[in-house]
């Protein structure tokens, strides 16, 4: 799948708001604001569930990676998400 349209279908979903159980939740992490070289999806399956978080490196911006972007979409789908979520910017990695 494109980066772009990988991107915009994650956005689409976004933008949906929360719509309840199950969610995903997407957030970047990077060495630089710059450059996210990391990024974790966590899933929860509903309320009081612990969540499942899966971790996925890159060597470049994940961001722009077309696998990557391809992958998440994947996840979504695949976990039939009611909700999505990313959090904004870019997270130092600890």
């Amino acid at each position: 799948m494109n980066v772009d349209k990988a991107k915009k279908r994650i956005a689409k979903l976004i933008k949906k708001g929360a719509k309840g159980y199950p969610t995903i939740a997407i957030e970047y992490f990077g060495i630089t604001p710059d450059v996210a070289s990391e990024v974790v999806v966590t899933f929860t399956l509903d309320e009081g569930s612990e969540s499942q978080v899966q971790k996925i490196a890159s060597e470049y911006d994940a961001r722009e990676d077309e696998s990557i972007q391809s992958v998440l979409v994947k996840i979504i789908e695949r976990a039939n998400a009611n909700t999505v979520t990313e959090v904004d910017g870019i997270s130092p990695i600890d």
